[in-house]
């Protein structure tokens, strides 16, 4: 932290999150700039919530609901980042105000929030939503209305708006890079593909499909189901699972059925020792609920883990848990979520202005070599450059990384053959 940002000595909490918080560039950003060298008539030429000494944002996801079990780390991770810049000096000067809403795990809800948000509150950027459903029910709004959305979720790809950058992975990062290994590392060659019933799962599961039989010829699909969100009875799938015997389990069960489904799991006799599991929807978020326990030895595949040993992740996790309590823990969303607020600061001050217009067209490029996962890169594409990594969950509901990708993996959210 650099020597003229000094915590108010009369503010406790101050002092904690600045010890605790990522070491950031400094060099080229106009750090604690004035409204007097950012004039608010020159930074907000579109009527934001902009003043001279403040800037709005909006945060948007399930507090309440079946998802809430997955999107709470997201609010905290967000709120984190925000309390970090403004006590940095903010964004060109001001301090950011946070309005948050609920989408209550439910999308038509999402969409009349985001309208809200962008209309009513007139906020420069919205932090939000976790389902591929909340963000397509919200995109058009966003592109309606001329908004900005971090969306932090790992999603199935097929998808670039100016309007949204994806702080999270696609598929080829993760779906098809997690497929390769299972093949490659545990000999894979019959798959059961398992869902949520909405276009994320079914989406991904498509692209796991091709990837399988067609694209890269790993073996074949032997079985593929979908349930409702919130379903909790999964007795009928673990039958046809032990009919299928399947080399892998490929699930992406989210939400809260995840505690039933691996709990049953479980009680049903199939655990690591007998079957391999790979997932890309439980993180440390799920396992709490879940219980470590419940599914030890399985294995998940995510660009970020709790346990990643960097310099970096080791100050994001002290800092997590200093405001959130030492028994928090932070899944890979969390981190994702994280990343959205100091990437749009850093494209505004790019930019030297809170125009969405200039913010997008600064976007490309802009790095935050701090990252908790240790380096993010803005594309062309809106979507960030990452590693993929496969972590075996342990007892105590953390994950031990057992492989990485050799290099940062390029986005490509449209893949050829996968459509």
């Amino acid at each position: 932290m650099s020597d003229d940002v000094r915590p108010d000595p009369k503010s406790a909490d101050r002092r904690r999150l600045l010890q605790g918080a990522v070491a950031l560039p400094l060099a080229g950003l106009p750090w604690l700039a004035s409204a007097q060298q950012f004039p608010t008539a020159r930074v907000n030429t579109t009527r934001l919530a902009v003043t001279d000494t403040e800037v709005t944002v909006g945060q948007l996801h399930s507090a309440t609901g079946t998802m809430a079990i997955s999107e709470t780390g997201s609010i905290q991770a967000e709120q984190l980042a925000i309390d970090q810049i403004n006590a940095a000096g903010g964004v060109l000067g001001r301090r950011i105000k946070l309005i948050k809403e609920d989408g209550a795990s439910d999308w038509p809800t999402f969409a009349e929030k985001s309208k809200k948000l962008l209309v009513n509150d007139r906020v420069a950027a919205v932090f939000g939503c976790w389902t591929s459903a909340s963000r397509k029910a919200v995109l058009p709004i966003f592109e309606k209305e001329n908004g900005m959305l971090y969306y932090p979720t790992f999603y199935e790809g097929l998808e670039q708006s100016k309007n949204v950058i994806y702080t999270g992975q696609e598929a080829t990062q993760q779906i098809l890079w997690g497929l390769d290994w299972a093949a490659s590392e545990k000999k894979a060659k019959s798959f059961f593909l398992i869902g949520s019933d909405y276009i994320w799962p079914r989406t991904s599961n498509k692209i796991a499909r091709a990837h399988i039989e067609r694209v890269a010829k790993l073996g074949r699909v032997v079985g593929e189901e979908y349930f409702p969100l919130g379903h909790t009875n999964f007795n009928s799938l673990i039958n046809k699972i032990k009919v299928a015997k399947p080399d892998c389990i490929y699930a992406i069960v989210v939400g809260g059925s995840n505690v039933a489904f691996y709990k049953q799991l479980k009680a049903a006799g199939i655990t690591s020792d007998k079957q391999f599991l790979l997932t890309i929807s439980v993180t440390e978020d799920e396992l709490l609920g879940i219980g470590g326990e419940n599914a030890a030895g399985f294995f998940a595949c995510m660009k970020y883990f709790q346990s990643l040993d960097n310099p970096n992740n080791k100050k994001f996790v002290e800092a997590f848990k200093a405001k959130y309590g030492p028994k928090s823990v932070i899944g890979d969303v969390t981190q994702a979520a994280y990343l959205g607020p100091w990437l749009w600061k850093f494209a505004v001050e790019k930019a030297g202005s809170f125009d969405v217009d200039k913010v997008a067209a600064a976007s490309p490029g802009i790095e935050f070599k701090e990252a908790p996962e240790g380096y993010v890169k803005i594309h062309e594409n809106h979507h960030l450059w990452s590693k993929a990594r496969i972590g075996q969950i342990q007892p105590d509901g953390q994950f031990k990384v057992v492989a990485e990708s050799p290099q940062l993996i390029e986005p490509n959210p449209f893949p050829k053959g996968y459509q």
